[in-house]
């Protein structure tokens, strides 16, 4: 997302509280914008998480990107 598209959802947030509010294309617009944002977040935090290693008491290393993995194979092992 460009420092340009981040001004843009600014812009429009503050031209939604004015007098005379916006568009249907603006709001149309600042939908998308707002995806496209959450969507970069939701990526950028992903990409974090599948990096970062956890060490456990025992000295193991375990891989945040496994932990759901590994809880539904425990789960199923218990039943």
């Amino acid at each position: 997302m460009t420092d340009a598209e981040i001004a843009r959802i600014n812009e429009l947030a503050k031209k939604s509280k004015g007098i005379y509010g916006l568009t249907e294309e603006e709001k149309a617009e600042q939908q998308v914008l707002r995806r496209k944002f959450i969507d970069q977040v939701k990526g950028n935090l992903k990409s974090q998480l599948d990096n970062m290693h956890i060490q456990e008491k025992d000295g193991s290393i375990t891989h945040v990107k496994d932990l759901p993995k590994q809880r539904k194979d425990s789960e199923e092992g218990g039943i």
